[in-house]
């Protein structure tokens, strides 16, 4: 029988010398060059670093949004490079949840409709699913404005749905893009206690960050420079 303790020391997320080139004009940027990275189980991981290191790159190959130029990722003991396109578009649907700094919401779509656009593809009934979102909205505190639009939503209260619908599908693992980018230090300690309270209940959650005021709400941090890992440390 296989011992929980050690399942959750099995890296969820594995990446073995992962290079990115991106080509354009017969012009060459490399924007991740041979990364080593791991991260465990209910881990809460920041990626820190200077514009245009690599972080968010990083993040979209974790989040199966792209594939390494070169190098392997394994998420779950999976080879994700040589898994099919439609199998990684399932896996990012059922596993992965993301938060962008610039929210992304639809803008004809309610707070209600944009949360539960991730569940639309699942077979979920109707009552299922609405039971879903509004769990989410409790969560972020947007119960009240359920049927308002984005445009009638100030930046935080944005970011707040956002969070819900990148949570509404029971990621095992959330990704945040500079979540607090776009907020001041109020609503972006609020949106930060909310991820907090996210780890608690078993969720890993990798953000990219370049404040280092809000990378200690991690437990682990991991400095990029050009492309590379050059630094990790504990909190």
């Amino acid at each position: 029988m296989t011992d929980p303790g050690e399942i959750l020391k099995t890296p969820l997320i594995k990446l073995e010398n992962v290079t990115k080139i991106f080509d354009n004009y017969e012009v060459e940027t490399h924007a991740l060059c041979g990364v080593h990275l791991q991260v465990s189980r209910c881990e809460y991981v920041a990626i820190t670093g200077p514009s245009g290191c690599g972080k968010s790159t990083l993040l979209s190959i974790i989040g199966l949004l792209d594939v390494p130029t070169r190098g392997r990722y394994f998420l779950e003991d999976c080879d994700m490079v040589k898994t099919k396109a439609a199998d990684r578009t399932r896996i990012r649907n059922r596993n992965i949840g993301f938060i962008f700094q610039a929210f992304n919401l639809i803008g004809d779509l309610t707070v209600f409709e944009n949360i539960a656009l991730p569940l639309i593809y699942r077979e979920m009934t109707a009552k299922e699913r609405n039971g879903r979102v509004m769990q989410m909205l409790d969560l972020v505190e947007m119960t009240h404005r359920y049927k308002h639009y984005p445009t009638q939503l100030s930046g935080g209260q944005q970011q707040r749905v956002a969070v819900a619908r990148a949570l509404v599908g029971n990621p095992s693992i959330l990704l945040a893009d500079e979540p607090t980018g776009n907020l001041d230090s109020h609503n972006s300690a609020a949106i930060l206690d909310i991820l907090r309270e996210v780890h608690r209940n078993g969720t890993t959650i990798c953000m990219v960050t370049h404040d280092d005021r809000y990378a200690r709400y991690a437990e682990r941090t991991v400095r990029m420079f050009d492309g590379r890992v050059v630094e990790e440390s504990a909190a």
